[in-house]
């Protein structure tokens, strides 16, 4: 970075007189995105190696503990095979014998599992032996949802509970404007020491970037921070945009508190590891980006680090460390109708096209080797093993402005196969945008639905709004050539009701394998009349599909009773049936209820109001009460909400996740709050004063814990 990017202030280079016993050291990394692309034969497993290559990394430069930032995981329920292999990954390289240096000062139970005695933190934990702490927040990709009587939860709740990972960041958001007032956003530090060194970590989860926006615009983000916030290292972690997408649609870097000596930024999947000045601010962000490439864009193509960062007093130094299990990835862009004119070959010549862009993809392929081989051949001198060499990534953009006809990008990857990891998106094609003037400006075709009648009233179209339905219309206005409307639109529905993310890909895989027997069938056959077979195969499997719907409807009408045992599962009704919503988990106005739901049919309109009249068991919301503020520490309330009575049919909102929604509707009453027992009463104390934990372990933390009792004041100014 030069001089001009880091501006007048530079990031600190080095800790000037280091001592060893006073430097925490640190395992940065964000955005390891486990289970992405894991049914791919060749890339499933590359989010798990890097991820395994960051604890290998961690335990080799010997770091205090490990700091995440978001994006453990790449889909909010990631499968068992995933869940396994992180879980069996954090067992093996974060547990054993080995001492940690540091002293939890802040309260152990803060974010603990309601009703139980494990205390948050794994290491005050004495069943637990923890060698490296992982301290994590979640992102977009793996945030909080559901209904449970426990509230929103994600697949951190589960490794935290496991004793695996320690889960920061984690807040509900207000309910109304009111309650907004006071609470706001409501970020607590995990606060540790070693030796001289203290540091105060303060993680937000991802929240909508619409709403992060404008909780840091007006001011209702508040961090809890020691009286003596001054000689605290801070590190603050986020999961946002940092890249404007709308005028809302990202957090500016200027617009978190002064006494933050470090962002660490993550969702960017961008390396930009060494530290940059803001202006006007006293802080520096960092941006580890991915640990693995998760799309085939520019960004993505720099190379993968973490970074070893190193703390001591006010002073750090952050180190980059190169990932060598991640593919190499390059990619180029060509210009055809330039190329042309420099090569001198036809554009209408699509075997002349296609044998530059061989030569041009073989040329990558050379240039990805050749990185690799460089990559090896440093770590080889440093000491480290040689590693088998990967297939790359290989992405060529192709400008076909001018280009009357292409030939199939899929066909012409396949001749790479075994050479490159993607042969499949290995080249993408497109045309540089017309300047059209209003009257030259084209409609698109949108297909006319059954709910388009401008005769139809609002409620009767919403009368009307089926997933099946809409979806059977749309595709069948688009003429599918190789899919069928009924199977695709049974996928698609299967989909959106079992959030089954691999039900369509399934669907056109098994589809397209049926098509293939059929074409096979009939031996050899020319290109002229491969469009025939296709239509013949498709009419054929179109005719089984509405065989096979056909016995489904005959063994549904033999009786409920019989419909529920049989073992295809294809005619059984759902007996645990709810009419509850999945939306998103920081969707501003996901819980209206303006427009009332379409009538049920008898048979599942009775179960569906038997479960909707059966108040939902929550946890209460966090209100944050002002009435020892003057002691310095802000006392959070969690049973406020405990007996809350169930508000009439008609105002009813669907409690599904932790988001609130400023402007939902208030005239619901409250039936009075439960007086807490006198043994809660000792929640609402002045201070945090931390005893020992009672663990006979090796830890210098509890050593010095014996010696004395440290004593942490934290307020929210």
């Amino acid at each position: 970075m030069s001089n001009s990017q880091r501006g007048s202030a530079p990031p600190p280079t080095a800790i000037q007189n280091g001592y060893e016993n006073d430097t925490i050291r640190i395992m940065l990394a964000t955005d390891n995105h486990i289970g992405y692309n894991e049914r791919d034969p060749i890339r499933g497993q590359d989010s798990i190696n890097s991820f395994k290559e960051i604890l290998q990394l961690a335990v080799k430069h010997d770091v205090d503990f490990i700091l995440l930032g978001g994006d453990l995981f790449h889909e909010n329920r990631p499968s068992r095979d995933c869940l396994f292999q992180t879980m069996a990954l954090l067992r093996e390289y974060t547990m054993g014998d080995k001492p940690i240096q540091l002293e939890l000062l802040s309260d152990p139970d803060e974010g603990k599992a309601t009703g139980f005695s494990f205390p948050a933190i794994n290491y005050e934990d004495p069943n637990f032996n923890i060698g490296i702490p992982v301290f994590s927040i979640h992102g977009n990709h793996d945030d909080p949802q559901g209904a449970g009587p426990e509230g929103a939860l994600c697949a951190l709740d589960l490794l935290s509970t496991a004793g695996l990972v320690n889960y920061m960041g984690k807040f509900d958001l207000p309910l109304n404007d009111a309650d907004a007032q006071n609470s706001g956003i409501a970020i607590r530090p995990v606060l540790l020491q070693k030796g001289n060194t203290k540091l105060g970590m303060y993680g937000v989860g991802n929240v909508k970037d619409a709403r992060m926006h404008f909780e840091l615009r007006s001011n209702r983000v508040r961090m809890f921070m020691p009286r003596d916030k001054d000689d605290w290292f801070n590190i603050l972690l986020v999961h946002q945009n940092r890249v404007k997408h709308g005028p809302q649609e990202s957090v500016p870097e200027g617009m978190f508190d002064d006494s933050i000596d470090l962002v660490v930024w993550g969702h960017e999947h961008d390396c930009r590891i060494i530290p940059e000045p803001v202006a006007g601010k006293k802080y520096f962000i960092t941006q580890p980006g991915s640990s693995v490439a998760t799309s085939l864009a520019d960004g993505e193509a720099l190379e993968k680090h973490v970074a070893l960062l190193q703390i001591q007093g006010k002073e750090f130094q952050l180190t980059p460390i190169p990932l060598r299990s991640v593919r190499p990835f390059v990619l180029d862009e060509v210009v055809l109708s330039e190329v042309a004119e420099e090569e001198g070959f036809d554009l209408t010549d699509q075997m002349e096209i296609a044998k530059f862009l061989k030569a041009r993809v073989n040329a990558l392929i050379d240039q990805a080797n050749t990185l690799w081989d460089e990559r090896n051949a440093k770590a080889v001198e440093e000491g480290d093993e040689e590693l088998p060499r990967m297939l790359p990534l290989v992405r060529l953009k192709v400008d076909t402005t001018g280009v009357s006809e292409m030939s199939n990008p899929i066909r012409f990857g396949q001749e790479f196969q075994g050479r490159i990891a993607n042969p499949r998106d290995l080249l993408i094609f497109h045309r540089a945008k017309k300047s059209t003037s209003r009257k030259d400006k084209v409609v698109v075709d949108v297909p006319e639905l059954s709910i388009d009648d401008p005769e139809l009233t609002i409620s009767e179209k919403l009368s009307r709004v089926r997933v099946a339905t809409l979806v059977k219309e749309y595709l069948g206005a688009q003429e599918l050539q190789l899919l069928g409307e009924g199977g695709m639109s049974d996928a698609i529905q299967t989909f959106v009701d079992k959030d089954d993310p691999h039900a369509i890909q399934s669907h056109v895989a098994a589809t397209l394998k049926s098509l293939m027997k059929g074409v096979q069938a009939n031996g050899e056959v020319d290109e002229e009349e491969l469009d025939d077979v296709l239509m013949k195969a498709k009419e054929q499997q179109e005719k089984e599909y509405a065989e096979r719907v056909g016995q489904q409807q005959k063994s549904k009408g033999k009786g409920k009773a019989k419909a529920t045992e049989d073992s295809d599962g294809a005619a059984s009704d759902d007996s645990m049936l709810m009419d509850v919503d999945g939306g998103s988990t920081f969707d501003v106005d996901e819980e209206s209820d303006a427009v009332p739901p379409p009538k049920k049919t008898a048979a599942k309109g009775k179960a569906a109001a038997t479960a909707k009249k059966a108040p939902a068991k929550g946890k209460g919301k966090k209100v944050v009460s002002p009435e020892s503020d003057e002691d310095g520490f802000i006392v959070d309330d969690d049973d406020d909400d405990e007996e809350e009575a169930p508000p009439p049919k008609a105002t009813t909102t669907k409690r599904t996740n932790r988001a609130a929604v400023l402007s939902q509707p208030t005239t619901t009453k409250k039936a009075p709050a439960k007086k807490k027992p006198a043994a809660a009463s000792s929640a609402k104390q002045a201070t945090l004063s931390f005893a020992p934990s009672g663990r006979t372990s090796r830890a210098a933390a509890t050593k010095s814990r014996a010696k004395t009792a440290q004593v942490v004041e934290v307020d929210s100014d």
